[in-house]
């Protein structure tokens, strides 16, 4: 009888045993499973934040490029104007320097003007 309660309760802890490793190894397959889903889920995010990155440095290289594709232009633009400027000026100078030479002549055609009416009341 003792021996048969042996036995019994041997048995008992045996099934005990298969029954608490089946949870041990139920347990650690839903925590690899959980690990996994976590892990899966932050990897989405980071290709997704790494994805993100690589857009922004392809972008913020493409708006490097304009800016100094503008830049140059706004450069050619500037000496463009400024040769215009100075082409202003200078016939600004063309017309004054014309308008001297005018009055100049003026002068020289009155004085010639007004000796050949001298000469010629004189004579």
């Amino acid at each position: 009888m003792l021996s048969e309660m042996l036995k019994e309760h041997q048995a008992k802890q045996q099934t005990q045993k298969q029954a608490q490793e089946i949870r041990r190894k139920e347990a650690i397959a839903a925590s690899n499973e959980l690990t996994a889903a976590l892990v899966d889920h932050l990897n989405v995010g980071v290709a997704q934040a790494y994805l993100n990155q690589k857009r922004l440095d392809a972008e913020a290289k493409q708006l490097y490029q304009n800016a100094s594709a503008f830049s140059k232009q706004s450069q050619q633009w500037l000496q463009l104007m400024e040769g215009f400027n100075t082409a202003l000026k200078e016939l600004g100078d063309v017309e004054n320097w014309a308008r001297t030479i005018e009055a100049d002549m003026r002068i020289v055609s009155d004085a010639l003007e007004l000796s050949y009416k001298a000469h010629r009341e004189t004579t």
